[in-house]
This record gives C-alpha cells, sequence and structure tokens, in this order.
C-alpha cells in the first residue's frame, strides 16, 4: 500500500512486490488516498512499469472510490496482508472494509506526509463474511533476506535481458555484449530501475554471507568506475 500524496515511492514499491512473490503470496498494489487528487495517472503508469503481474488498485477508504474493485479479493476463506509505511492508510482501509470502526487512525503530518504508528503490533481481524486481514505496522525500513524467486518475479524484465548477455558470467560493467548495458544506453531500461534490482542482490547477498559480499561489492565499485569513464569518453554520459 502507497498513498498518492507524498509516500509515494516507485523504489520501496519494488522492495515489497519482491518480497510478496517470495513469500508465495499474489501481490497487489493499492494506491490509497485517491481524494487527495483529480488525476493519479501519472502514478498509476509509473506504479504499471515495476508491478508486472500485479493489478493496481486506486481507492480512497474516505470516499469509497475503487472499493467495488477491491472487493473482488474479499472472499471467505482468503488471508489478505496489509503492507506500508505508517500512515498510509491500512487501518482506514480495514474500517472501510468492516463498514464500521474497529481499528485506531491517526493523522498525517502536512509537512512531509509521515503518518505516526497506529498500529504497533500484528492483528488478524476476521470479517463478517470469513475473510481474514492481518494488519501490520508500519514500516520505515525494508531489509533483504533470501529473495531469489521474488527478484526474479518483480524484476523479469531485468533478466531477460540478463539472459541475453553473451556470457553467462556477465557483470554488466564493461564485457562485450552485455545485453544489459545496450539496453540501458538505448533507453530501454532505466538506470534507476537496474540500481534498483542490482541494490536489492547486493542486500541479499550481505545476509547470506558478508565477507563474500564486501569483496563483490569492491569489485563493483571498482567495474562501475571503469564504465562510467569508458562512457564518459565515448560521450554517452556528460560530465
Amino acid at each position: 500500500m502507497q498513498s498518492l500524496n507524498a509516500d509515494f515511492n516507485i523504489r520501496r514499491m519494488e522492495r515489497y512486490i519482491t518480497l510478496s512473490w517470495q513469500s508465495g503470496a499474489v501481490p497487489v498494489i493499492i494506491l490509497t488516498k485517491a481524494e487527495l487528487t483529480d488525476d493519479y495517472s501519472e502514478q498509476m503508469l509509473a506504479a504499471q512499469k515495476v508491478a508486472a503481474g500485479a493489478e493496481i488498485l486506486a481507492i480512497s477508504a474516505k470516499t469509497g472510490l475503487g472499493m467495488d474493485k477491491l472487493m473482488n479479493y474479499l472472499n471467505p476463506g482468503k488471508t489478505l496482508v496489509f503492507l506500508g509505511s505508517s500512515g498510509v492508510g491500512k487501518s482506514s482501509l480495514v474500517n472501510a472494509i468492516a463498514g464500521k470502526d474497529i481499528m485506531e487512525t491517526g493523522e498525517i503530518r502536512e509537512d512531509d506526509s509521515k503518518g505516526r504508528h497506529t498500529t504497533t503490533r500484528r492483528q488478524l481481524i476476521m470479517m463478517p463474511n470469513g475473510v481474514m486481514i492481518i494488519d501490520t505496522p508500519g514500516m520505515r525500513q525494508l531489509g533483504m533476506f533470501d529473495i531469489s524467486i521474488g527478484l526474479g518475479e518483480a524484476y523479469s524484465d531485468v533478466e531477460n535481458y540478463i539472459k541475453m548477455c553473451r556470457f553467462s558470467d556477465c557483470s554488466h560493467n564493461n564485457e562485450p555484449g552485455c545485453a544489459v548495458r545496450a539496453a540501458i544506453e538505448n533507453g530501454e531500461l532505466s538506470a534507476e530501475r537496474w540500481e534498483s534490482y542490482s541494490k536489492l542482490k547486493r542486500e541479499a547477498k550481505y545476509s547470506d554471507d558478508k565477507g563474500v559480499y564486501l569483496r563483490q561489492k569492491q569489485q563493483w565499485h571498482k567495474d562501475v568506475s571503469k564504465w562510467s569513464r569508458q562512457m564518459k569518453k565515448n560521450g554517452k554520459i556528460k560530465k
């Protein structure tokens, strides 16, 4: 869940999607507080670019906008887990689904759209129709551990380019025939998307073996510096 205000963050969304796929759940992107803007098409488009295979819903727990589409997931025997930062509207959405105030809600700060933690622990809530909802505390940071499956699902576009590299052990820095670097240079793949993928990969490696991770990180920085100098020399990157 992300709200259509200053909380909207694509990089954080990618993390949630990755962990959702890894867990075996089916991710659904819920953009809350749609009543705050007349046009959220830009946010919807941005979410669609990083959330392949996941439905994206814009809703308003306050006005009821989009709630009918969310109801398609509220089938008896199903369990839903709401994930998002504090102030995103998880508790408000639970109340809207229940049709009554069963969860405490809090106001957000106007200057940065941040909220205080109204939910301080995970709670399993049984709805009258048999749907179970797990409401979680707002998260300020989201670490990565074993995400091998989730990363492939969330970044299928990136991994498709990796498969097209000439060498199977390509480091995607300065090897000939690197499909990843070619895609970045011609605009098919954004550098931000690639960096986000690489960052999550590095975090997962760090949790598995810190020693190996640190050695690989040092080599990665050397390779990136060499590639950047080469790109500047060829006029691909402005100084």
